[in-house]
C-alpha cells in the first residue's frame, strides 16, 4: 500500500489569534520548549510577546505587525516541532504568508532563532511603509475587475472565490463601499499594513538584505511554495531574495495547495494538518474531490477560535497526533511508514 503523505499547513497574517495556541503551553513539552526559546531568543520584544499571547484581553495588540508577524511564526514553528516529535516529521510544508519562512525553518533552509531574530527586527522597521490594510471577499479575481481598478491588488488567492486584496486605507473604503453596493461578502483581516503588495517593496529589499546575511542553505523536506506553486528548488532556498519578495507578492495558496490535491489527492491521497487557529487553511480543501469524495483528510491541529487558549487545544492536537499514529481517518486507513 502505498503511504499518504502528510502535509502540515502554515497560517500568516490575518489568521492570529487571541492565545492561539496556549492552551497547549505546558501541556505538550515540544511546544511549550519552543516557545519559551523562541521568547528567550528575542529578549525584551519576546517578554512582550509572551505577554501579548497569554493576555486574553489582546485583541487589538495581537493584530499589530509587529506582534502578530513573529507570534505566527513563533506558533507556527513550535507546533510544527511538537508534530515531528509526537508523530513524525510531515512530509511537506505548505505555509501562507509568514508560514512559509515557518515552514523554511522546518525544513533546515534558516536556523529558527536567526530568522526570528531578523524577523522581529524587520517588522521593527516597517513603521509607515505599506500603511494599509487587507480584505478577504468571497469572490474571484476576475469578479473584481471593477474594485482593482480603484488601486487594490490582489493579495492572495486563498481558495475557489477566496480573494484577498490590500491597499492603502483609502483605496479599501472605496472597495469596501463597492463591494457592499453589489452585496459581496467580505471581512476585514487583522492588519495595518498592505501586504504582498508593491507597496511593500521597500520592506522586503531590507528584509533580503538581513536573510542574506544568514546564509541559508537547501532544504531537508519538500517545501511546497506559495510563491511560485510548486516545490522550492535548491537554488530557489538558498536566494535571499525568494524568501524575502513574498512580503510584496501574491500569496498563491490554492493553486500551491491544488497542485498537491490534484496530483496525490485521489491516489494514493494526503494527510492534511492545519496548524491554524481559524482553521481557514483547509476551508478550500474540504471543498476539493479528493476530501469530498476520496481518500484524503483534513485535521486541525488547535481548537476552534472561540475556545482558543484552553483544554480544547490539546485536545484537537491529541486527536490530530492519534490519527498520524494510529493511522484512521475517515475514509479508510493509513500506516506510517509503509
Amino acid at each position: 500500500m502505498t503511504r499518504r503523505r502528510v502535509v502540515l499547513l502554515l497560517p500568516g497574517q490575518g489568521a492570529q489569534r487571541v492565545r492561539m495556541a496556549a492552551g497547549l503551553h505546558g501541556v505538550q513539552p515540544e511546544f511549550t520548549r519552543w516557545m519559551d526559546e523562541m521568547f528567550t531568543v528575542l529578549g525584551a520584544d519576546g517578554d512582550r510577546l509572551r505577554d501579548v499571547w497569554l493576555d486574553p484581553g489582546s485583541a487589538g495588540a495581537v493584530d499589530e505587525a509587529v506582534v502578530a508577524q513573529p507570534l505566527l511564526f513563533a506558533v507556527g514553528h513550535a507546533l510544527g516541532r511538537a508534530v515531528r516529535s509526537a508523530a513524525g516529521a510531515p512530509d511537506v510544508l505548505l505555509g501562507h504568508s509568514v508560514g512559509e519562512l515557518v515552514a523554511a525553518c522546518l525544513a533546515d533552509v534558516f536556523a529558527p532563532a536567526e530568522l526570528a531574530t531578523a524577523m522581529a527586527g524587520h517588522v521593527r522597521r516597517l513603521d509607515d511603509t505599506g500603511r494599509g490594510g487587507m480584505l478577504a471577499v468571497a469572490a474571484t479575481a476576475e469578479e473584481l475587475s471593477a474594485e482593482l481598478r480603484t488601486g487594490a491588488v490582489v493579495a492572495a488567492d486563498n481558495g475557489p472565490r477566496q480573494t484577498v486584496l490590500a491597499g492603502s486605507d483609502s483605496v479599501l473604503a472605496a472597495v469596501r463601499g463597492q463591494l457592499e453596493r453589489r452585496d459581496i461578502t467580505l471581512r476585514t483581516l487583522g492588519s495595518g499594513h498592505a501586504f504582498h503588495s508593491p507597496a511593500m517593496v521597500p520592506a522586503a529589499r531590507r528584509f533580503g538584505q538581513d536573510l542574506g546575511r544568514l546564509r541559508p542553505g537547501p532544504p531537508r523536506a519538500t517545501i511546497m511554495s506559495t510563491r511560485t506553486a510548486r516545490p522550492v528548488s535548491a537554488e530557489e532556498a538558498v536566494d535571499p531574495a525568494f524568501w524575502a519578495d513574498q512580503i510584496s507578492l501574491p500569496v498563491r495558496y490554492w493553486p500551491a495547495l491544488r497542485s498537491l490535491l490534484d496530483s496525490e489527492g485521489l491516489d494514493p491521497g494526503l494527510v492534511l494538518l492545519d496548524a491554524s487557529a481559524d482553521r481557514s487553511l483547509a476551508v478550500a480543501a474540504r471543498g476539493h474531490r479528493a476530501v469530498l469524495r476520496g481518500p484524503s483528510s483534513v485535521h486541525p491541529l488547535l481548537a476552534r477560535s472561540d475556545r482558543a487558549g484552553t483544554a480544547a487545544d490539546a485536545e484537537a492536537f491529541a486527536a490530530a497526533v492519534a490519527v498520524l499514529r494510529t493511522g484512521t481517518w475517515r475514509t479508510g486507513t493509513w500506516r506510517t511508514g509503509t
